[in-house]
């Protein structure tokens, strides 16, 4: 079995992101108000796997249930893509396994300003960026976790006459299984791989908009995070405060910036190690907690920090903004584009700089993915650790987490990068595509067998996906991945993928067939290439 966690908990999980649905249902809107859609599934597939190193051919079975649902009221807004997965092995080489994969949001309205939302993931991806870069996370592969994440809360916006007044509070937590063969050279450093986490995140601001009190629009706010770790006792804790103008030059076009305070301190304890100095390792190959150990801080910055830049807004479907200004001891630069000339038609672009840690930075990503999205019915991609995409423009285009799913490191780090993506939904047919670079640079403290402390990893990712409907009962849909990865411990990886699937409908009952192709290689070492190829039927109810 792969992961602690067992598939039910994990769905269980998924679904807890959908409070009141019930409830709503009972005293909610008028049914010309409503749209539902709940499609629970069954699912029984027959896979063979090719492996070019050592021309075996092997095949598993695949047995799946899940759900896909939409629920648009008054009150209530829920998304959910969900599968339960056991996959039966055949052979010595590989053993049964569970996969959990799924997406979920939701929003319940309570009052006027007042709502509840949550959102869950549950996703594989690579654990060690020096390790194997598999593309089809599917029986017994390398350097492949099982990686869960969700997060609750409340959201406030309310105010008096001119002045808006906004709060919100989010708890979350994350949730890696071990990671089991990595692929990683015999004798490599071991590196503190994530465990898990709990993180609270408060914000608050109050503010007016530019000609209600003043030429210009102003806010202030301030926000607190604490994140406490699973492994070597990890502390993240930051504090920070601030001041905003906006200042409109013409109808379209506005200056703008900022100046706060802010306080982060990242911390954890020593790994135990053995008589040679190296670290103590659980059964699970992560470090073991000295439990002599002091705490020590592994980043800390306290002091005021500024940007500046602009703000255009041509029309309600096109935005830019951009920003320049000194923080964590240097220049940052930050800003988004976003572009919707129709419903189905949307272009996103983020740039980003922050100091944070592996669990705050999926909680982010996850907040930051469409609330309507596309799930794939192709089993052998990258389920969510990829691009996700939306299936309507504007500020719902989609958005990727593979700058998220670079590595899994318990360590604090400043990351910075550029995201794209570009979806189009018209008629019959999706398309979907997003490309970005992401770099991080760790910091922890000058622990005895820790490495990793100064290191920076890069990856630089693009993926292409289609979708089109081939009459009322067939459909065909495709991937295309590619991504590099390049740890500062060891020689890059270079990762290539395509996956093809024809899904043929009978009424309750579907057919697919998919094919796939996958490689990588690593300088220096012999390149390793994978077909899979799967045959299923699924039942929906």
């Amino acid at each position: 079995m792969i992961g602690k966690i067992s598939g039910g908990a994990a769905i269980a999980a998924l679904l807890a992101a959908t409070p009141a649905i019930a409830q709503d249902r009972d005293g909610g809107a008028a049914k010309s108000q409503r749209r539902v859609s709940i499609s629970p599934y069954i699912e029984l597939s027959q896979v063979l796997t090719w492996d070019s190193q050592s021309d075996d051919v092997l095949t598993y079975t695949s047995a799946a249930a899940g759900v896909d649902a939409s629920v648009e009221t008054q009150r209530v807004s829920v998304n959910i893509s969900a599968r339960y997965e056991h996959q039966f092995a055949y052979d010595k080489q590989s053993s049964d396994a569970d996969v959990v994969t799924g997406l979920a949001n939701a929003q319940v309205r309570i009052t006027r300003g007042l709502s509840i939302d949550a959102g869950a993931l549950a996703t594989r991806t690579r654990t060690d960026i020096r390790g194997a870069a598999p593309v089809f996370f599917g029986n017994n592969d390398r350097n492949v976790s099982n990686v869960y994440s969700a997060y609750i809360g409340p959201t406030l916006a309310t105010g008096s006459g001119p002045i808006g007044i906004n709060a919100s509070y989010l708890f979350g937590y994350t949730k890696v299984t071990q990671p089991g063969s990595t692929g990683v050279a015999p004798g490599s450093p071991a590196l503190d791989y994530f465990d898990d986490s709990k993180i609270q995140i408060a914000t608050a601001s109050v503010g007016f908009k530019s000609g209600t009190v003043a030429p210009f629009g102003a806010t202030l706010s301030g926000g607190w995070t604490r994140e406490d770790q699973g492994q070597l006792g990890g502390r993240f804790e930051g504090l920070y405060g601030r001041g905003d103008v906006v200042m409109p030059l013409s109808g379209t076009f506005a200056v703008e910036g900022g100046v706060g305070y802010e306080k982060i301190t990242s911390s954890s304890r020593d790994p135990l190690v053995d008589a040679g100095g190296n670290p103590v390792l659980d059964k699970n190959g992560r470090f073991v907690t000295d439990p002599a150990s002091p705490r020590r801080i592994a980043y800390r910055t306290d002091g005021i920090y500024w940007d500046a830049g602009v703000l255009w807004r041509p029309s309600p479907r096109t935005t830019l903004q951009a920003r320049v200004g000194r923080r964590y001891d240097s220049w940052s630069y930050t800003g988004s584009f976003s572009y919707a000339p129709s419903a189905g038609v949307g272009v996103q672009i983020g740039v980003y700089d922050q100091v944070e840690t592996f669990g705050g930075q999926l909680q982010r990503g996850l907040r930051g993915l469409p609330k309507e999205f596309t799930a794939t019915r192709d089993m052998l991609v990258q389920q969510f650790s990829g691009c996700t995409f939306g299936t309507t423009g504007g500020g719902a285009a989609g958005a990727c987490l593979n700058s998220v799913f670079q590595s899994l490191s318990n360590a604090t780090y400043r990351s910075r990068g550029v995201d794209g993506v570009v979806s189009l939904t018209r008629g019959s047919t999706s398309m979907g595509f997003g490309a970005g670079y992401a770099t991080r640079k760790f910091y922890s403290p000058q622990s005895p067998g820790v490495v990793i402390n100064g290191i920076s990893d890069d990856s630089y990712y693009a993926q292409f996906f289609y979708s089109r409907a081939i009459g009322a009962r067939t459909s065909f849909s495709g991937d295309l991945f590619a991504n590099y990865y390049d740890s500062g411990l060891a020689p890059g990886i270079l990762s290539l993928g395509a996956t093809g699937s024809l899904s043929r409908s009978f009424g309750r009952l579907g057919t697919s067939a998919s094919v796939g192709v996958y490689t990588f290689n690593q300088d220096g070492q012999q390149d390793q290439t994978q077909a899979q190829a799967t045959l299923g039927a699924r039942y929906h109810f």
